[in-house]
């Protein structure tokens, strides 16, 4: 069986039958065909245990992986042998048994409140050539900030999604295809509403939420990375769709949202995801903590000012 028809084979699989985004399947295209090309193999029946464990120790001596790297490719590998050996096409998986590189958990990037505020107000400010333009951008920044979606789930929203009535959002397919429902907030609430009145007044009738300005179909994941690019220009902050989630986690942890109902907002399938954002409180909960109300009568006397007994 040839790499190329195992690998067409299983992508297939997983879109249409487990359910994977396009980003997901587009990480296992790259590893499987970076490996096949750097063995330099055409066959599974080529594929050894020697010859992929030398190429992972070249991805960290060569291609320098990190840790978190070099964990995120075995992955990949080990997921992608595996159904090769329930199709027949291998009898051993060579991931298998692989010792794996400590990695570090770095807490997850994010922006200050005054950051957020920033780029949703130049989102709104920046001079447009058209009206469908400002709401339309402010919208879609609005809902990575207020409702802390991933980037292909802005972009996959339909209008049927957008329950505005009862303030909900539905997630269909989400990581791991999984669909989940997030609650509207008041402030984005009324960004959706303003977009919605240029969208009618452009008709749109396209099914996606978000929408082009020139035609009549759904806003590009280009056309996503063009609008970051030109945001981070123009607000002179630096971010990424994804770092917009990340803030949106933290600043809900900060307002004292419970670990829990964030973890169901942020579509975790282990809410030992969510956790991880805990910690990047830490220090805005160093700052909620000289509020406990005995420090705060402690901290009328100096320590050793005691009278004496």
């Amino acid at each position: 069986m040839e790499i190329q028809t195992a690998l067409r084979q299983f992508c297939d699989y997983s879109t249409f039958i487990r359910g994977f985004s396009p980003a997901t399947i587009s990480r296992y295209k790259s590893a499987i065909r970076l490996f096949a090309s750097d063995v330099g193999i055409d066959t599974m029946e080529q594929v050894t245990e020697g010859a992929f464990r030398d190429f992972m120790l070249r991805g960290r001596t060569v291609r320098h992986w990190t840790a978190n790297s070099y964990v995120t490719y075995h992955k990949s590998f080990a997921v992608f042998f595996r159904w090769c050996i329930t199709e027949g096409y291998m009898e051993e998986n060579p991931a298998d048994g692989m010792e794996m590189p400590k990695t570090d958990r770095k807490l997850p990037p994010k922006l200050t409140r005054q950051e957020a505020t920033r780029i949703l107000e130049t989102a709104s400010n920046m001079p447009y050539p058209y009206k469908f333009l400002r709401w339309r951008n402010h919208a879609i920044f609005a809902t990575f900030l207020y409702a802390g979606l991933r980037k292909q789930e802005v972009l996959s929203l339909m209008l049927t999604d957008m329950d505005l009535q009862n303030r909900t959002i539905f997630i269909r397919r989400g990581k791991g295809a999984k669909d989940r429902i997030v609650p509207m907030c008041g402030s984005l609430m009324e960004s959706l509403e303003r977009y919605l009145v240029e969208r009618k007044r452009l008709k749109k009738t396209c099914p996606e939420f978000f929408t082009s300005l020139n035609r009549n179909v759904g806003f590009t994941d280009t056309g996503m990375k063009r609008l970051v690019e030109k945001m981070n220009a123009a607000s002179g902050i630096k971010f990424s769709a994804h770092k917009l989630r990340h803030s949106f986690a933290t600043m809900m942890l900060e307002g004292g949202c419970d670990i829990y109902s964030l973890s169901r907002m942020m579509g975790h399938s282990d809410i030992k995801t969510t956790t991880i954002y805990l910690a990047a409180t830490a220090e805005h909960l160093r700052d909620q903590i000289g509020k406990h109300p005995m420090d705060e009568l402690a901290g009328r006397k100096k320590p050793g000012s005691h009278n004496a007994l």
